[in-house]
């Protein structure tokens, strides 16, 4: 029986990729620390936690099997939350196909349920009123082949892929994915508005965006910074899933006044928006029915 479209899907991203303890005190580096994240974040209400690895000393990112497969067994330890992992750059600052290949290691030798998987390539910045400049500036590259090359250890790790679409014609890069066979569906998309560079974060572009995919698909929106709050309501006015968590955002506040202490008050507020417009939270056999987990290639 399909999952009620009253429900909703809540997702935590804990991570990140970039932002340190400096930025953020609630930043989980270890393996423990990220999995006692995700415990909180799934007593709060999310059913999937996104997770980027980090170096346990430094906190800088690492791709490391070894690091990946610590932290899906510290989470597993805690709670039954789905886990998915990210594979959002793998392809930058290496030169051969065999340095990407290893890259991905983690994917098919950890085996998460859900693996996050970027579907096009775009200017990537962050633009300062203050300074009248860029805080940085470079172009994010995911050609075909390298998310062939992504959707491959995808596969091989039995995952299903999580398609992150920044622009519009991010979610049109799917079709020929789907003519190959390199996608099946039900697909799981994720719209991330709010970076400059990819598609104004707006409720109409999450609308739009919402009427591209197939039917019997699901889609979730990922809102950047203070804007998630606004993005959120008309996600779950549209009938879409939603995800927080201090990768994306800190504030409970839309003025960004408000600092989170973790990812779960983040989710303790998507859930109480979610109950405050009649959509209960999913639980985690409920999720894994919507995400067709554990998934079948």
């Amino acid at each position: 029986m399909a999952v009620s479209k009253d429900k909703v899907l809540v997702t935590a991203a804990l991570t990140g990729v970039l932002t340190k303890r400096e930025q953020h005190p609630g930043i989980p580096y270890t393996p423990a620390e990220i999995a006692d994240e995700a415990k909180r974040a799934y007593d709060a209400g999310a059913m999937q936690v996104h997770i980027h690895a980090r170096e346990p000393e430094t906190g800088d990112a690492t791709w490391s099997a070894e690091t990946y497969g610590q932290i899906k067994a510290e989470v597993n330890k805690r709670c039954p939350v789905i886990v998915n992992f990210s594979t959002g750059g793998f392809n930058m600052g290496v030169n051969s196909e065999e340095e990407k290949k290893q890259r991905l290691e983690y994917v098919w030798r950890v085996k998460p349920e859900v693996a996050a998987l970027n579907m096009g390539s775009m200017n990537y910045a962050k633009y300062s009123e203050k300074r009248k400049g860029f805080v940085f500036d470079f172009i994010f590259t995911n050609s075909f082949g390298d998310i062939l090359t992504c959707l491959q250890a995808i596969k091989e790790g039995g995952a299903k892929p999580e398609l992150e679409c920044f622009d519009v014609g991010h979610i049109n890069n799917a079709e020929p994915l789907f003519q190959m066979g390199a996608l099946k569906g039900p697909a799981q998309y994720s719209f991330i508005l709010g970076v400059l560079g990819g598609a104004p974060a707006t409720t109409d572009t999450l609308s739009h965006m919402s009427k591209q995919i197939r039917p019997g698909d699901a889609w979730e929106v990922i809102g950047i910074s203070k804007i998630q709050w606004k993005l959120i309501g008309a996600a779950l006015s549209l009938g879409g899933n939603v995800r927080v968590g201090l990768e994306d955002n800190f504030y409970l506040d839309a003025a960004g006044t408000q600092m989170a202490k973790n990812s779960a008050e983040l989710v303790e507020k998507a859930v109480r928006m979610a109950r405050d417009v009649g959509r209960e939270p999913m639980n985690i056999a409920e999720a894994r029915e919507h995400l067709a987990l554990p998934w079948k290639w």
